[in-house]
């Protein structure tokens, strides 16, 4: 019996897992979207096809990765925007960002949404000042945070996978626990009966 149990708590034992998951995310940049697209273990997906789909399935564009595994793609309808891309081996990179926000980056709905905020609120709306900065430094700034925002946002996005990964490996070692709780029990039960 206790030979039995060995070889079943072998054949169930936590094997190291070294599979990762794909990490894919969309953000707003501008006037355009900006995504990353990588796997879990650090590897950004290089030189991919992005291709850019509606929710009805109809294509609208695509993009490639950069060496980071970034890429920007400017949208031309204010619909929701599907973004995949086939990395090989089984792992496709999915993310996607609402009508609403792809609305609002084309200008559509921002302006609306901050004139129904006035008048509700019973004032004007106060708008930021900008005297003084051209295009170019405004585009220059933004490019600068962007590039320091990255680093950050991949940190975020491989946090929450890393926590649901490991969330699942200790849900499995409780089972595994239990089973082997229940197999001492039954084996302590069976030797006490035998005497």
């Amino acid at each position: 019996m206790i030979r039995v149990l060995v070889l079943i708590a072998t054949l169930i034992a936590p094997v190291p897992v070294l599979a990762h998951n794909v990490i894919a995310s969309v953000f707003p940049s501008g006037s355009d979207i900006e995504g990353e697209i990588g796997m879990s273990d650090g590897s950004m997906a290089t030189d991919k096809l992005v291709e850019v789909f509606d929710e009805a399935g109809n294509k609208l564009g695509e993009a490639k990765t950069n060496e980071d595994g970034f890429f920007v793609y400017t949208p031309t309808l204010p619909v929701t925007h599907i973004f995949r891309s086939d990395l090989g081996a089984g792992h496709v990179a999915e993310a996607t960002m609402p009508g609403a926000e792809v609305a609002q980056l084309m200008g559509q709905g921002a302006a609306d949404a901050s004139a129904a905020a006035s008048v509700l609120a019973g004032e004007p709306a106060a708008m930021p000042t900008t005297t003084g900065l051209s295009d170019e430094t405004r585009a220059e700034i933004a490019t600068l945070l962007r590039t320091e925002l990255r680093p950050l946002r991949q940190e975020i996005t491989a946090l929450k996978t890393e926590t649901n990964f490991q969330s699942i490996l200790g849900g499995i070692g409780y089972i595994v626990g239990l089973f082997g709780l229940g197999f001492y029990i039954a084996a302590r039960r069976k030797m006490e009966g035998g005497k």
